[in-house]
This record gives C-alpha cells, structure tokens and sequence, in this order.
C-alpha cells in the first residue's frame, strides 16, 4: 500500500513554492491537456441530445397513440425513476475522486473490479453501439418519409429508391459521416454538438409554438399494405386544437400492430422503445476524459439535462393528447411536421437531433472500448483500440465501434433493435447502482462524496427496479445479459456446507500486497491490561475502526500450562465483546489469516490516573443479586480481577510501555495512544445518534507540536493518518453533530492566508468538510538557529531536557488555549459550554512523535507526552506510517 500513487504525499502546505498538484486526476486518453470541455458543452449538451434522440421528434404518437396519456405519463414516470435513481449513484461516484477517461465503465470497473467490471463495460459499451445504429435507422426512416420514391406526402422530392438494400446503403453513408466526426475528435463533436443543440431546441419551440398556432386540420395519411399485397384504403388523421374530447379518447390505451414492423404492440415494447430513447444520461460521464472538473461537472450536468429532458417529454405528451386523434397518432409517427407552422424546421431538428444522438452514442462507445483496451482486459484482440492521436483522439477505437455499428445497421428496423439496446442501458444502470451501493455497503473510510444526495435505500432501489424492468420488456435478453455479466465473476455458494471452504479460501486470497490505498481501513489491535477499566478506550476503538479488523488483546504474564486464570479471562473477553457490544475477535490468532492483520495498534495512556471499575457503573454489565448474568452466564466480576489499587506496582514498566510503541513502528504499525477516555459522556459512546445531544467539536493538530516551528511544511503521512482517523469519526452517529477542527501551525515569520488556502484545497480533494484555523507556533525561537529542526532533536535530547519541557508545556497551552475557545467547564472538562454557549472540544487528535533511538530516554519521552497531554480532557495521540488517502476514483 506504501507505494500507491498518491499526489498527497508531497503536498506542501507551508514554503514559499506553489502547490504542485498530481495529474493522476487527469486521466483520458490524452491527460491534462485534453481537458477543455466545460459543464454546458460536455455534459449538458451532449446528455440532452442524446435522450431526445429519435424519440423526441418520431415516437411521442407512437407512444402516446398506443399507451394513451395515462399509460404514457406512467411509462414516463417509471423510466425517469429509473434514471433518477442512477443519476444520484452517478453524482455519488463521480464526486467520490478524481474521474478518468471511460466514464461510466470507469467508475464500474474500479469499484467491482476488473472481472465485473470489465463484462459490464463490454455490455454498456454493445448498448452505445446499438444505440448509435437506432439513431442511424430512425434518420434514415425520416429521410425516407420525405424523399423516398414509394412515400406518398404530398410535399418533398420521391427520388430515393427504397427496400432493404437501400435503407442499409443509406444507413451506412450517414454512419461515414458520423464516424468522420467522431474520428477528428472530441472538440468538433462538442462544437458540432453545440450547432445540433441549438437547431433542435429552435425545432422543439417551433413544435410547441405550432400546438397553439396552428387551427384544426385534416391530415391525409400514407396508405398501408394489405394481407394480400394490396393497399388498405387511404386513412385521414384529424388535428384537433385543443379539444377536451379529443383529450378523453386519448387516456385509454389502444394498442394495435406498428406499421413499421407489422408486431403487435404491447406495454412492454412501446416502453422499451420510449426508454431507448430516454438512455442518454451517461452521455455527459462518457466524456470524462476531456472534461475540465468531471467531478462537478457529471453531476451538475446529468442533472440540469435530466430535468430539461422530463419537463420536454412530459409537455409533448399533454399537447398531442390534447389535439391529435388517435389515427393521426398511431399512423403517423412523424406528425410534427404535418401540423408544424413551418415543416423544414421539423425536418432540420429530426435530422440534426438523430446525428448528434448518433455521434454521441459513438463517441462515448469509442471511449469505453479505449478504457478496456487500456485494462488489457481482451488481451490482444483489443491491442487497436489503445492507438491515440497526437491531440489524444482515441481514432483504433472509433474505427472499432465504426465496424460493429455497421453489422448493428443489418438489423434494418428501429422498433426491432429497441427491446435489446433498452436492456443493455438497464443491466448498466443496475451495475452503477450496485457499485455505489457496494461502496455504502462496504463502508469504506475513503467513499466521502461531496454529493451526498443519495443511501444504500436508492441504490438497492435502483438495483431492482433495472432488474424488473429488463425482464418485463424482454426475458430472454435480460437474462442472456446476467450470464454476460455473471460469468467471469465468482459470486460463492449458498450452501452452508460450501461456506467454510469459501471463506478459508477467500481469506488465503486476502493479499495485503494488492490493497489498493482508496479501500484502507484501520484495523485494530486493541491491547488493555483489564478490560474493567477500559470499557470507554473498548468503545470508541470500536468507533474507530470503519467496519475493519478489531482484535481485543488482554496480556497476562506467566506460563500458559500453569496459568488456571486464562480461560477464566477468555470467557470473560467472550462475554463482555457481545455486552458492550462491539463486533471484534476477543481471541486474536497466533497466525493471523492472509490480509487479516492488525495495522494499527491501540494502547491506553501510561500515566498515574487511578483505574476506575466501569463495570459497576455501566448498564450493560448491571448484575442480577445471585451473581449471575441474563441467560445463567456467569457474572463478569467473577471472570476479571479488580481494577489495580492506586499506588500498587503495575505489570508494565514505563520503560517497556515505550518499547512496544517503538516496535509497533518498525513493524510498520500505526499507533494510537488514547488518554482520559474515561471523560468522555455516555452519548458519544452509544450506538444511537448524537443529533440531539450539545454541538461539539473534534480537534485535529496534524503536524509535530513537539518542533519548534510546528514541523518540516508539509503535512506528511502521520498528519494525513490524523485527518483520515477523525473523519472516520465523524462517519460515526454519535458524532454526526462534531465540527471539525483543523489547527495549522504557523512560524512566526510565515505569512497568514497562504498556507489556510492550501490547506482548504487539499481538503477539498480529500473531501473532508472541517474549519481551518491558523495559530502561530514557534515564537520563542532564537533568530541564530537553524531555520527547522531534526525530528528527534527534542525528544532525543539533542536540545537538553528543560528546553524539551519547556517546550512541551508551550504547546500544550497552545491546544488548550484553542480548547478555551469553546469549552466553558474549564481546560481539563470534556464538555460544557462557556458563557456564550460555544461548543465544546470532546476529543483532540494529537501528532505522536517517534519514539527516541536511545532506550534510555524511554522514560524522558514518555514525561514529554504526559506534559503535552495534560488537562487536555479526552486525547487521541496518533503516528501513522501508511498513505490512508486517496484523491482518484
């Protein structure tokens, strides 16, 4: 894990050079400098046209001529509750880190993994590929009912020749032209996108203008073959205005056959073909690559063009219900421009809406294909599709997605592809939602999106209703596409039998080598001398611990033949892990299994605090008057001998507390040394919400109070261990109501502002949302010394004990001092308020100096962080030696 590659490492918070900051973000095919399109040109535009698509200008009367209004309205609903429910996994995952190039593959594939994520991208990647033929088929039926030689509109040149041959023959010339596009790059498209928008919005207004404008008309349609081979007699649809009799006949469905493909339609095939055209919304995340900011601007975006989208279809719904009868409707798929004020403008939006959805589809499949090609996922076979331009155009890709496109194109019929391509987006939305909701499930320290718009609730809801619909509109293809993506993945037995031997073997698969630094969690090793007193420190390591690893460890000294007390004390660590309750393994292995390690080992304070017995003042270990606990356990106080007597000799020297700390760290453990514990107020320890309970705040000190000038200028690795450690804390209920507080240490000649911005910066990207304070540090230091210091100068001696005191005793006023500021039961109590009602500091986090290299300072080191943490109230002291942060996906 130590050797991820985190920007953070090296971000420097105090000097005079600027912040360099990392192009891991950047990502794309063509890296930082691709990244030029803004919210409006690469989200917006693109996820708006791309849901209109066809659907807009050709199928409102196939749908509404079939459903009727209320079916309508209800599909309508159902497929934007379906997107609305992505769309929050969408803005959960795109705001959790920096978004590469891939978009929605991307996201997938870094959350469930390669094996998962890689048949779901090949999925979602068929569905933009089939979607980009739709579009191509839906343009060429257009272009045909106008200019095709058997079309029998009274208006338009009847050159084209029609029939199979010819309708692929156009369909493959449009594609030429899409492709071209496509293969010059992402900034025409964007521009070419921005021209379609604005002509299919002039388009759309003309539509709704005409709604009003236009008085009742009759519309003679195109006669339709009969059984035999003849014509059925020619059928006039009526332009009503509005009419509220017109309205009532519309309600009810009327499902009949669809003259394009002669099949009975159904509410599953129309819906099929209205969500088809509603699939667009990941449009805006398929071009993460050549995005400025991905992470504000796929949110922000899918948004604004989701709600836009709605508004449009739900409008059309209600005016062509309101004026068109149902054999205009159901006759006349492209009837816009039989009642338009001026039909060309239909014409040009039909055109330029079925292009730009077409390009869109294309371009975002070329994207998703590179992102697997660059995975190496197909080994080979996708060697191509890795092949850049110099600008960063990924043209072996879009020549990939050009050849699949056109055998797509032989299908021949838009209705036809429709059922397919809507369950391909449907398997993809449902693995969006499984992701984010696999993340929440997971409770992994690093999912902190700044979108916080969703729960596990959405995304389970999300899940199911994908899996509903796929199945509804087409069984066969809903379950061909699980097998896809359920075939490279190993999702266990259900057998319990089975259970051992999976889990046995997932745990030899455990490999800590391959943790990945945005999954870390603390697993801890919580050693105590008697549980009786240290119920509080047992608790809030649970707190800590992020659904991680928790060992309960209880040292007795002795042979373990000899020693008749060691079962006792296992019993009893038994029955008090399952009273507090805390989920934790009291009986920690000799060989922990595979990745099962302890990474952070957690002690009491070694100090001359009187040990207090807890279990006679806590409810959970409340016993009955025989002795025995609920259920005929025996009484705990029967498994654990009393607290230590004050005064009486301890089973740990002072000098051998140190030596553990020291060889915790260079077995490349974090420490944690937590004092006065015990201050802390029931609320914060329960399970249940601090909502309601007396604002507070956590205080975080990131940088080495024990240096004269507060530390090297940057917040290293220990520092950012402190800030991921308490907003763990804050993931917590009992402490969703603490306001975080970050203390940055300035020297004395250090101008203000500069380094808070900084600071603020990196707490962006980290997503962490707590109040920055600058504090002068260091004021003391004599103007001939050295402008920084060693790290052991102090606690190694090398400057003397009284300066090393004195110094201790300095900053430990400095924290007590910010803790005055909203403590009013003076510097020692853990609550209260003062005489204006300011919060209270419940707990502090404190950078943990290394230990000293000589032994024989041991006891001199241990003075120093007694010093520093006196009357501090509840104190978290804490050295870290792993990156636990992550600013990528």
């Amino acid at each position: 894990m130590a050797s991820e590659n985190s920007p953070l490492l090296a971000y420097r918070l105090l000097g005079d050079e600027g912040v360099a900051f990392s192009a891991n973000g950047a990502g794309g095919p063509g890296g930082a400098s691709a990244r030029k399109l803004s919210t409006f040109l690469g989200v917006v535009v693109p996820t708006v046209l791309s849901m209109f698509s066809i659907v807009v200008f050709l199928r409102i009367g196939f749908v509404v001529g079939h459903a009727g209004l209320l079916q309508a309205l209800a599909m309508l609903l159902v497929a934007y509750f379906i997107l609305a429910l992505t769309v929050l996994s969408v803005c959960a995952i795109a705001t959790n880190g920096a978004v590469r190039g891939g978009g929605a593959y991307f996201m997938i594939s870094r959350t469930l993994g390669p094996e998962v994520g890689g048949s779901i991208g090949l999925m979602f990647y068929l569905a933009n590929v089939c979607g980009c033929a739709v579009s191509l088929l839906g343009l060429v039926e257009a272009v045909l009912d106008v200019f095709g030689a058997d079309s029998t509109g009274s208006s338009g040149l009847h050159v084209l020749p029609q029939g199979y041959g010819w309708s692929l023959l156009y369909g493959s010339l449009l594609l030429g032209l899409v492709g071209g596009v496509c293969t010059l790059g992402a900034g025409l498209y964007a521009r070419a996108s921005f021209l379609t928008f604005l002509l299919v919005s002039g388009s759309l207004a003309s539509v709704l203008v005409s709604f009003v404008a236009v008085g009742p008309r009759s519309i003679p349609l195109t006669p339709r073959p009969g059984p035999n081979g003849s014509s059925l007699p020619p059928q006039v649809g009526h332009f009503t205005g509005f009419n509220s009799s017109t309205l009532k006949a519309n309600l009810g469905a009327g499902y009949a056959k669809d003259y394009t493909t002669g099949a009975m339609m159904t509410f599953a095939s129309v819906f099929a073909v209205l969500f088809n055209g509603c699939t667009g919304i990941m449009a805006g995340a398929n071009m993460s690559g050549e995005l400025k900011d991905p992470s504000r601007a796929i949110p922000l975006g899918t948004i604004v063009a989701v709600t836009y989208t709605f508004f449009i279809y739900t409008l059309l719904f209600f005016l062509s219900s309101f004026t068109c009868d149902r054999t205009l409707l159901q006759e006349d798929y492209g009837f816009f421009r039989a009642i338009s004020l001026w039909p060309p403008l239909v014409l040009i939006g039909i055109y330029a809406t079925s292009l730009s959805a077409s390009m869109s589809s294309l371009i975002g499949a070329s994207r998703i294909l590179h992102a697997l090609a660059q995975d190496d996922l197909f080994g080979v076979i996708l060697a191509p599709a890795k092949v850049v331009s110099r600008t960063g155009n990924p043209w072996g890709a879009v020549l990939y997605s050009w050849g699949l496109v056109q055998l797509v194109l032989l299908a021949g019929k838009l209705n036809t592809l429709a059922a397919v391509v809507t369950v391909f987006y449907l398997v993809a939305y449902a693995a969006v939602d499984l992701s984010c909701l696999s993340l929440e499930w997971a409770s992994a320290p690093n999912f902190r999106p700044t979108f916080s718009l969703f729960s596990w609730h959405t995304c389970l809801l999300g899940v199911a209703s994908c899996l509903l619909m796929m199945f509804l509109i087409s069984p066969g293809a809903a379950g061909g596409s699980l097998l896809l993506m359920g075939g490279p993945s190993s999702w266990g037995y259900v057998s319990q039998a089975l259970l051992f031997h999976q889990v046995r073997k997932y745990l030899l698969r455990l490999d800590v080598r391959k943790d990945h630094v945005k999954f870390w969690r603390p697993q801890l090793l919580l050693l105590v001398g008697n549980p009786r007193g240290a119920l509080p420190l047992l608790r809030l390591a649970n707190q800590l611990k992020k659904g991680g690893l928790y060992v309960l460890g209880h040292v007795t000294l002795g042979d373990l033949g000899e020693s008749p007390s060691w079962a006792r004390v296992s019993v009893g660590w038994s029955w008090s892990a399952s009273l507090i309750p805390v989920r934790s393994f009291p009986h920690p292995p000799s060989l922990p299994p595979g990745g099962m390690k302890p990474n952070t080992l957690v002690l009491g304070f070694y100090d001359d605090a009187a040990p207090q017995d807890h279990f006679l003042t806590d409810p959970a270990f409340s016993e009955a008057a025989d002795g025995t606990q609920e259920g005929g356990s025996p009484a705990l106080s029967t498994l654990f001998p009393p607290p230590r007597a004050p005064g009486s000799p301890r089973a740990l020297s002072p000098q051998d507390y140190v030596a553990t700390v020291a060889d915790a760290l260079k077995m490349n453990k974090n420490v944690v040394l937590a004092r006065a514990c015990g201050a802390l107020p029931p609320e914060r320890l329960s399970r249940g919400s601090g909502g309601t309970s007396q604002p507070h705040h956590v205080d975080v000190w990131p940088l080495n109070l024990l240096r004269p000038r507060g530390g090297p200028g940057y917040v290293d690795v220990c520092g950012l261990f402190l800030l991921q450690m308490a907003t763990i804390l804050g993931m917590v209920p009992a402490w969703h109501s603490a306001r975080l507080r970050i203390f940055l240490c300035l020297g004395p000649r250090e101008a203000p502002g500069a380094a808070e911005g900084r600071l603020r910066a990196l707490l962006s990207q980290l997503r962490i949302r707590a109040e920055v304070q600058e504090v002068v540090w260091g004021e003391g230091a004599g103007a001939g010394e050295p402008e920084e210091e060693e790290e052991g100068d102090f606690v190694n001696g090398r400057r003397g004990d009284a300066e090393a005191e004195a110094l201790a005793s300095s900053a430990n006023a400095l924290v007590r001092a910010q803790q005055g500021r909203g403590r009013g039961g003076g510097p020692g109590g853990p609550e209260g308020g003062d005489g204006e009602g300011g919060p209270a500091t419940a707990l502090t986090f404190l950078y943990l100096p290394r230990p000293p290299a000589d032994p024989a300072r041991y006891t001199r080191y241990l003075a120093l962080l007694e010093t520093l943490t006196r009357d501090l109230g509840p104190t978290l002291l804490i050295h870290g030696v792993t990156p636990v942060t992550c600013t990528d996906l």
